[in-house]
């Protein structure tokens, strides 16, 4: 097939409850991840960049401020009929809400009738990585799979934890897909390694629509592509693996190459922040030949000031964002969003602060993520003393770190 036409799913629906407090109030697509992006513009990014640009994000819980945020940055040419559009649950069904991730795509079925296309490509949209699909394709497309799905070599001790995909010793057809298996089979070439499902998928548009009518009509189904759709295509022998490693990204760095990371938990979001702020980042943002595309605030730049004794205004090791203020305080370490304020003789230390927060004089944040406009006032604590954290309501990650939810107060 030359050149097959392509829709793009994105399934941003999932309520997202191990990343609380920061979904309380917003879709996990629609945290803010790196400073300045979400972490929904890196799926949509990998799409567009690889010339993937009709687009339908299926959204589902608290999804205003998603919507809002793809409404207002990925507007597509109407003249070329290229589109990023949300797509809510529409019940078209029935009064029902999305029951799993197949369910959802089978309930906004009009989407693929719409479009005709030869294949659909299914994303996640709460990782982050770079990835040139178009290269997964052109494999789905030659060796002439049902369904191809994006897989990553992990540990096996982590393994556990994944969809595990089960390969053939020629390392691409799918004997079985396991899911979150106690004892993860090893890969054929190296047995302390097992394939883990990065939730990326290609489906031929006839095999996923029969698939997702099988599984409809089946009461004892979860309705999940992972959980179900996909071992229901193992069974037909029509499902492969596509190594992401073997995927080539222009500009990419040797450090780089292969980052995949599931942000699905403060613990993980946490420790992808701190990925990105190194000498040689283990996630390079400064791509530019493979952008990650967002929406950036008219803010002026961000500005450093005071050089008088212990009143010096810096920051170390650090990504800082445009309209970031950091008067006279110490950043080491740490990740600033948009319009955050740093004053005098403030530290902030490995930690994670998201817009317009503003920490006060002599204030200490340490090992936490802050969320919006959360006010630190002079002299407060916050991740200095993990028990004192969870007594003022904090929530504590199993890692150490605490989280400041959006609207709480922090007192001395």
């Amino acid at each position: 097939m030359a050149d097959p036409r392509v829709l793009g799913i994105v399934l941003a629906g999932g309520a997202g409850t191990r990343l609380a407090p920061l979904t309380d109030d917003r879709a996990k697509p629609a945290v803010p991840f790196g400073g300045v992006y979400r972490l929904i513009d890196f799926a949509l990014s990998n799409l567009v960049n690889s010339n993937i640009r009709k687009i339908a994000v299926l959204t589902q819980y608290k999804s205003h401020s998603l919507d809002r945020h793809i409404t207002t940055t990925w507007r597509m040419s109407d003249l070329l009929g290229n589109y990023v559009t949300p797509v809510p649950a529409q019940q078209r069904l029935g009064p029902q809400w999305y029951t799993g991730s197949a369910d959802a795509i089978f309930q906004s079925m009009n989407l693929i009738n719409d479009e005709n296309p030869d294949l659909v490509v299914v994303f996640g949209a709460d990782h982050v990585y770079r990835m040139d699909p178009r290269q997964m394709i052109a494999q789905h497309v030659e060796y002439g799979a049902g369904v191809t799905v994006a897989s990553i070599p992990v540990a096996r001790q982590d393994a556990k934890a994944f969809g595990i995909v089960d390969v053939a010793a020629d390392g691409r057809r799918i004997e079985r897909f396991l899911e979150k298996p106690a004892d993860p089979p090893p890969l054929p070439d190296s047995p302390e390694e097992s394939y883990a499902s990065m939730g990326i998928y290609v489906f031929d548009t006839k095999v996923l629509v029969d698939a997702l009518r099988r599984d409809a009509a089946d009461e004892d189904s979860r309705h999940d592509i992972g959980g179900n759709l996909v071992p229901m295509l193992v069974e037909d022998g029509c499902a492969q693996a596509y190594d992401f490693l073997n995927n080539k990204v222009p500009g990419a760095t040797d450090r780089d190459h292969g980052y995949w990371r599931d942000v699905g938990t403060i613990d993980a979001y946490f420790d992808a922040h701190m990925d990105l702020r190194t000498v040689e980042p283990m996630f390079n943002l400064y791509n530019d030949r493979w952008p990650i595309l967002t929406h950036v605030e008219s803010l002026p730049p961000a500005k450093f000031v005071h050089d008088e004794g212990d009143r010096v205004g810096r920051a170390i090791d650090s990504l800082v964002s445009n309209g970031v203020i950091v008067s006279g305080g110490l950043v080491r370490r740490s990740v600033l969003s948009p319009g955050v304020r740093v004053n005098s003789w403030a530290e902030v230390e490995q930690s994670v602060i998201l817009h317009n927060v503003h920490i006060g004089r002599s204030a200490v944040v340490r090992d936490a993520i802050i969320d919006k406009n959360v006010v630190v006032p002079p002299e407060a604590q916050v991740g200095v003393d993990k028990e004192y954290d969870r007594a003022r309501g904090f929530a504590v990650s199993p890692g150490g770190i605490t989280v400041v939810g959006k609207g709480q107060e922090v007192r001395r």
